[in-house]
């Protein structure tokens, strides 16, 4: 069996998804904005509990399967799984992040998605986000539930210890159109 799935790096990323190459989508307005309002509160709550990054590139190994490349939106890493490592290492992590972020594109199939969630759960992901920009919606993904949030919610999970995100300012921020 194959140990390792390698795609080239491109712009924008290629990730290995059901089967395949899959090129991401290249990001909207609205992609790009909530992309960058929750890496924002991320990394103001991850100081000193581990690092933030967009577009960041992990190697994930499932269990019996060939380690394969994805590309979350946002990552949160903790500070543990990268005590350690090389700066060689960090650059392309053999390891699912703590924390995985989709924000889905319009091309974006539900069954690539889907995929994307079970492998980073499986590969040791504590949690997966996936925001849904046009719905204003936010779905929590761990090992044992699935959980929605709405505008007028505010989002909170066991993965992210104290970390709130009120889900009406945060879209308002990120998506509604400058006056």
């Amino acid at each position: 069996m194959l140990d390792e799935i390698v795609t080239p790096i491109t712009k924008p990323e290629t990730e290995w998804v059901r089967g395949r190459a899959l090129v991401k989508m290249s990001p909207t307005r609205d992609h790009s904005r909530v992309q960058t309002e929750l890496a924002i509160a991320l990394a103001a709550w991850a100081a000193g509990r581990g690092e933030v990054g967009t577009e960041w590139r992990f190697r994930i190994a499932v269990p019996g399967e060939p380690r394969r490349p994805l590309v979350p939106d946002v990552s949160f890493v903790d500070a543990a799984a990268l005590r350690g490592l090389s700066h060689e290492d960090i650059q392309l992590p053999a390891f699912a992040p703590t924390v995985a972020v989709e924000v889905l594109s319009r091309g974006d199939l539900a069954a690539d998605v889907a995929s994307k969630i079970d492998v980073y759960v499986r590969g040791g992901s504590r949690l997966v986000i996936v925001v849904d920009p046009r719905e204003r919606t936010l779905a929590a993904h761990d090992a044992a539930s699935v959980s929605t949030f709405r505008t007028g919610d505010v989002f909170t999970h066991p993965a992210l210890p104290d970390f709130r995100l009120d889900l009406a300012p945060f879209f308002a921020r990120a998506l509604d159109l400058p006056t």
